[in-house]
């Protein structure tokens, strides 16, 4: 059971769910492959060469050094997947929420009542593959920025109709 589900109060219902876009895992994945690829590179590299150590045409230390730069590119794959699956965002009848995290946990919970404007920025990027900024500005507090959020219009339009009292669409 979601964050949102777990914290629904009496008579709220999810109307809107959406979750970080993959955007986020580009830097994480770029950085697994570019690690992978130097893994996979230096053993071949160094048979090339035909360097020798001892007898050996590979030493322990690359296989060890190889096993790191594949450990250390699936740790920052993984990250870069829980960073998103850690997300929550939602429209409910009576609020938005937004829980981000897993260890140290980010929540903020605006009631519909209280919203005074819901803003996106969509960069160039953002438009071709989906993605951009939301910032929903709540009556007498600061703006709250949520990043890279998966479909951003079609959130905007959600929180706009769960305040007009429009029904879910079918």
């Amino acid at each position: 059971m979601s964050y949102v589900e777990k914290h629904l109060i009496p008579g709220e219902s999810i109307q809107y769910q959406t979750k970080l876009h993959w955007i986020v895992m580009l830097g994480h994945t770029v950085i697994a492959m570019a690690l992978a690829l130097l893994a996979v590179a230096i053993p071949t590299v160094w048979a090339s060469l035909g360097i020798k150590a001892r007898g050996h045409s590979i030493p322990g230390a690359v296989y060890f050094g190889v096993l790191v730069c594949f450990a250390v590119a699936g740790a920052l794959f993984f990250i870069g997947i829980l960073r998103r699956n850690a997300t929550e965002m939602a429209v409910t009848s009576k609020r938005v929420i937004v829980k981000t995290g897993i260890a140290e946990r980010r929540t903020v919970e605006i009631l519909l009542s209280r919203i005074e404007s819901v803003a996106v920025d969509e960069p160039a990027l953002g438009r071709l593959l989906g993605y951009g900024t939301v910032i929903v500005r709540g009556t007498g507090g600061t703006p709250e920025m949520f990043e890279k959020i998966y479909h951003p219009l079609e959130f905007r339009e959600q929180v706009q109709r769960q305040i007009a009292g429009w029904a879910k669409p079918a």
